[in-house]
């Protein structure tokens, strides 16, 4: 309860500080949100559907935000060039013109808030923002059961495979290649999760076999690292091999992965003989999990 109300007032004192309250946002003539919007599209412009997730807007208010910025003449929407199904917005001249107000505006803003402090607790401030920031994307992070083979589940693995190629010691060559490897965890003989944050930023995957499960393509994306995305991903996928009634989850990993070796250890994984013929393996490790509530309550 603490830690509820802590938040419940720190909510309270920054929308009072950044004006989110305020129909006319740093002075304009409009709301946060449609300020906000105009932000995520940027000179680029931007998919709907994206604007959408990265905001966590349903699309009957993203729609009406829209159609109010397309009024003022600061957005044009339309096929998107890489999808004609799907809806592209991006800036009118004018809407340019008018982010860049809003960016001036911006950064005076965030001048103002800063003045009356000392250079030390500028830099509290600065340091604590970047930490309320890491910690809330970090709250935000879903891992959920995926579609290896996707297109998504494909650039997940490509990235893994690009890093291990980039820092193994002899370089990495998937054997069949990513088709093969998003193969490996389709049901019923395996699984594949992906972590997501605006976007794909993590994946493994688990492989069932006769008396085990084995945890494989581990990733977190380098932006992410930090979070605990690795170890929420490795429980997600040993609850996988639980529910499938087994008791023994496995995985390996190559020498130069310090970070991983680190993650298996404290998270209960004893280092145990070499069970596959993993070429790229130095390390292979075992732990034994609990039984999963589905499987003891019915016995």
């Amino acid at each position: 309860m603490h830690a509820i109300a802590a938040i419940r007032s720190f909510n309270r004192a920054v929308t009072r500080r950044i004006g989110a309250l305020d129909e006319r946002f740093l002075g304009r003539n409009r709301s946060l949100g449609a300020s906000r919007l105009l932000f995520e599209i940027g000179p680029r412009g931007s998919e709907v559907r994206q604007l959408r997730s990265r905001l966590g807007l349903d699309s009957g208010y993203a729609s009406r935000l829209l159609r109010n910025l397309e009024r003022e003449g600061l957005v044009r929407s339309g096929p998107s060039p890489d999808d004609g199904r799907v809806r592209f917005v991006e800036l009118t001249p004018e809407g340019r013109r008018e982010l860049g107000i809003l960016n001036r505006l911006s950064d005076r803003a965030a001048a103002a808030m800063v003045e009356p402090l000392t250079d030390r607790q500028r830099e509290a401030l600065v340091d604590a923002m970047a930490l309320v920031e890491k910690l809330l994307c970090a709250g935000a992070v879903r891992v959920e059961l995926a579609d290896a083979t996707s297109s998504e589940g494909r650039a997940c693995l490509e990235r893994y495979f690009a890093e291990l190629a980039a820092r193994f010691e002899a370089g990495f060559e998937p054997a069949g290649g990513v088709a093969a490897a998003a193969r490996e965890f389709t049901p019923p003989g395996g699984a594949f999760v992906v972590a997501r944050l605006d976007g794909a930023v993590g994946c493994g995957g688990v492989r069932f076999h006769g008396g085990y499960g084995e945890i494989k393509r581990m990733w977190v994306a380098p932006q992410a690292r930090g979070m605990g995305i690795a170890r929420r991903i490795l429980r997600r996928l040993e609850d996988l091999v639980s529910d499938r009634g087994l008791r023994i989850v496995r995985l390996d990993t190559n020498r130069v992965l310090a970070e991983a070796q680190a993650l298996y250890r404290s998270s209960g994984y004893r280092e145990i003989p070499r069970f596959n013929e993993n070429p790229y393996a130095h390390h292979w490790f075992e732990k034994t999990l609990r039984p999963s509530r589905s499987s003891t309550a019915g016995a």
